[in-house]
Order: C-alpha cells, then sequence, then structure tokens
C-alpha cells in the first residue's frame, strides 16, 4: 500500500452518457461531478476534498494563489457517435458575470477518426450577429462554419468564442478550463435523452461569439519520438505530447503546477523521482501528479506510450525576470 504523503493520484471512472456518444471526465474537480481517487491514502476522497486540505502541495503555489485553492483544469476523453450540437463557450469574464463561474477554453488532441469524419471550428466567412440569429432561426448556421476534415493525432485550439462542433465517428481527448458552462446554438432538432427538445441558448451565445474569421484554425506540432512536444501555451493552459520508446524523464517542477498526465496509447510506468513510487498507467487513463513531486520519468510498458501533459506554465520568462529585478530594485 502506498503510504507516501505526495503520489501520482489515479482515478475512478467517470462517465457521462449524452445524446450524442460518451464522455469520460477523466480529472475533474467540476462540482457534482469530481473525481474520486483510487490509490494510496486518499482512496475513496474526492479529489476537491484532498485539493482542499493540501491546495499548495497539489496545485502548486502560483496556481493556488491564482485559482483560489481549485483545479482550474478538466481533461476529458470524448466518442462522438452522433454529432455534437453547434455551441460555444464564454470568456472568464462572461462567464464570471453571468454564472460565477470559470470561462471555457479548450483543446482537442483526434485519438481516432473515421474515415470523412469532420468537425466545425471557427467562421469561414465573416457574419454579424444579426445574420447569426437568423441562420439560427432558419437552419443554416452550418453553412458560414470552418468545417475541417479530421485524422488521428490532429490538434485544434478552440479559446472561449469559437463557435466550434465535434461531429460523428471522432474519439478525442479534451482539455480545458474547470468549467460545465456551454451555450448550445443548433442541435438539429433532435430530442434528448428524455425525449425533450434540448435548450438552446441563442443570445447569451451572441454575447459570447468571436465573430472574427481566422486564417487557420488547427494547430501544427512535431511528431517525432522521445521529444516532448509543445502543441499549446496559453494563458488557461498548457498542453506538450510525448510519444516515448525508452524512459523518459521528465522535471517538471520549475512550472510551479500539477501536472495532468493523459494516457493515449500504450500502457506505461509513472515513477517519482523523490520517492521512486511507481504506478501503472494503462492507456485511455489518466493521473494528477502534485506539483510538490513533479519530477518523473515515464517508462513504457512495451514498444511505446504516448502521453499528453496539461499544467499551468507559471516559469517566468527572461523578459519577465529582468522586470520584476527593475520594478524592485
Amino acid at each position: 500500500m502506498m503510504t507516501a504523503k505526495y503520489y501520482p493520484i489515479l482515478f475512478g471512472q467517470n462517465r457521462k452518457i449524452l445524446v450524442w456518444g460518451t464522455e469520460d471526465w477523466t480529472v475533474s474537480a467540476v462540482p457534482q461531478s469530481e473525481s474520486v481517487v483510487v490509490n494510496g491514502i486518499w482512496a475513496g476522497h474526492k479529489l476537491t476534498e484532498v485539493i482542499e486540505n493540501h491546495p499548495a502541495e497539489i496545485l502548486g503555489n502560483a496556481v493556488a494563489e491564482r485559482y483560489n485553492n481549485q483545479l482550474p483544469l478538466l481533461a476529458k476523453i470524448i466518442d462522438a457517435h452522433q454529432d455534437l450540437s453547434i455551441q460555444v463557450h464564454p470568456n472568464d469574464e462572461m462567464a464570471l458575470r453571468e454564472h460565477n463561474k470559470f470561462g471555457k477554453s479548450e483543446m482537442w488532441y483526434i485519438l481516432d477518426a473515421k474515415p470523412g469524419a469532420c468537425l466545425y471550428a471557427g467562421f469561414k466567412k465573416q457574419i454579424t450577429p444579426e445574420e447569426y440569429r437568423q441562420r439560427v432561426a432558419d437552419g443554416t448556421i452550418t453553412e458560414v462554419l470552418a468545417r475541417h476534415e479530421v485524422y488521428k493525432d490532429d490538434v485544434f485550439y478552440l479559446p472561449a468564442g469559437r463557435v466550434h462542433a465535434i461531429c460523428g465517428g471522432i474519439r478525442l481527448a479534451e482539455v480545458q478550463q474547470s468549467s460545465d458552462v456551454t451555450y448550445r446554438i443548433f442541435d438539429y432538432n433532435r430530442p434528448g435523452l428524455d425525449g425533450k427538445p434540448r435548450e438552446l441558448h441563442t443570445e447569451l451565445a451572441a454575447k459570447a461569439i468571436d465573430y472574427t474569421v481566422y486564417p487557420e484554425y488547427k494547430t501544427g506540432h512535431g511528431n517525432d519520438t522521445d521529444v516532448a512536444h509543445k502543441l499549446l501555451n496559453t494563458p488557461y493552459f498548457s498542453v506538450k505530447v510525448i510519444e516515448a520508446t525508452a524512459p523518459f524523464h521528465r522535471n517538471m517542477v520549475k512550472y510551479d503546477s500539477f501536472i495532468i498526465i493523459m494516457n493515449l496509447k500504450g500502457d506505461c510506468h509513472i515513477r517519482l523521482r523523490s520517492s521512486q513510487i511507481s504506478i501503472l498507467l494503462p492507456a485511455g487513463t489518466s493521473c494528477l501528479i502534485p506539483a510538490v513531486v513533479a519530477d518523473y520519468d515515464i517508462l513504457p510498458i512495451g514498444s511505446r506510450t504516448k502521453v499528453l501533459e496539461a499544467f499551468i506554465n507559471n516559469k517566468k520568462t527572461i523578459g519577465q525576470l529582468i522586470s520584476d529585478f527593475l520594478r524592485f530594485n
């Protein structure tokens, strides 16, 4: 039995059945949907309870202070059998004002896609809020959205305000701000699991939408093995992907943040450098490494493993360090 105070934390299944497919909330501190610990001295406790008792050690000093001792990220595996609704999420300012919650920016990493599978992200032509309302009313909103055929390992960043939808035949890993606020724009006039039409949020969405047309919506990244490739470094979260064919050392202490590891392919062990505690992380599962022990090795079982690392980047750049020096000296 694990007796060390801080260790890689594993969680029980937290699956949600929805009208279009399933979501596994692999690491969650969202109220009423919290992950439950299954290993070590905290087994049986909700993740929120563990954080409440050890905020700085679990989250990191900077994260605990910035987010009022709350886990700011949510990790999911989404399996879309049918198209999800066309939707948008509010930014922090609007979410706080309207719901007293975090905003919701998110990232998708495509794990599998049937031939021809697609998703919507952003606009392909400029429209006004008035045209948006008319197209929602007449069911033609998808005609002005950017449609992307997707392939395994594609990455999309969906900042708050970007209209989007996952379509059927796609399985993906999602990293997002810890929020359950979604504004549903269009749902193909289908009923929910209760047989009733699902609620739309037309006017809230109109206020949340970023109507800008961008030249590119997909995020490029490297695919060499045994390299930590940066996928995103945003104000809300940073994400790296690693495909390891041999033991791979990760010293993440410098970020002063918890690390969520999502194992996308191939079982592995995660072994802490400080205590040599090792946990098995099967493919399709996730763990959370407390900030205070975020120096670890990824040990593939078999030929290779692929993981995502999600965290808050509190590491200061050289420019920030110089600015701090000039301000305080």
